[in-house]
């Protein structure tokens, strides 16, 4: 039996969504039974130190214990392996030569699912994963233009992913909603959310100002397509 990896915790909250979004879009392709289904490992670590942090040089290296994730799941054979958290792909080259298996890239998902003719899109992410121009770069390849909070539209963003780790969802969708309305202002056609708490509070919105890419669901559906693909879901 090939699993999928799942390395996790950063939050457990978006763990458990992305869990959820893998479990639905299996259902959609046609499982109607437990045994339909793909088999995952999930390695829950919401002890890794704050990438958001450690990125701005200002809290712990997480990526010692993000490799340590990577051999749990190099130890129980996994044939792929998802991190639904954007920032932890600031180590994405470190943690690819770690793994036995291909680990799927969270940002480059999240990108190519823009809509064609979109050509000025908002980031939102951490204060850290902007920084390090992680979206900015894949969006630039593909030759969009990104467009970046300014530090109140930041402090907005900041807000409503420290509110989903809190549990305080309502809060967040009130924080998220001030800095979609900066990004509508400045002419954004649409906003990748780099960080899968952002799309929690997303939902707490009825109608937002643009088309939002969910970075959480993209990599749900590129993980789904490529277990699917395999036969992962049949019994081997």
């Amino acid at each position: 039996m090939t699993m999928i990896g799942i390395l996790g915790g950063m939050g457990p909250l978006a763990t458990v969504d992305f869990f959820e979004r893998v479990i639905q879009l299996t259902s959609h392709a046609g499982a109607s039974r437990d045994q339909d289904h793909l088999p995952m490992l999930v390695a829950n670590l919401p002890h890794i130190p704050d990438r958001s942090k450690a990125m701005l040089m200002a809290g712990e290296d997480p990526l010692p214990a993000l490799l340590d994730g990577i051999d749990i799941l190099n130890r129980n054979r996994v044939g792929l392996i998802a991190i639904p958290c954007n920032s932890a792909h600031y180590w994405y080259d470190a943690l690819r030569e770690r793994s036995e298996a291909p680990i799927l890239h969270i940002a480059e998902a999240c990108v190519a699912a823009i809509p064609q003719g979109v050509q000025r899109v908002a980031v939102l992410a951490t204060g850290g994963t902007l920084r390090s121009g992680l979206y900015q770069r894949i969006l630039r390849r593909s030759e969009i233009e990104p467009v970046v909070p300014d530090d109140d539209a930041q402090a907005q963003i900041d807000a409503c992913i420290h509110a989903v780790k809190a549990g305080d969802l309502d809060a967040s969708a009130r924080a998220l909603e001030t800095a979609l309305r900066y990004f509508a202002e400045h002419g954004a056609g649409a906003a990748v959310m780099g960080c899968t708490e952002i799309p929690l509070a997303a939902r707490r919105i009825a109608s937002p100002p643009m088309q939002l890419i969910d970075s959480t669901l993209e990599l749900a559906r590129a993980t789904v397509s490529y277990g699917l693909a395999r036969g992962w879901n049949t019994r081997q």
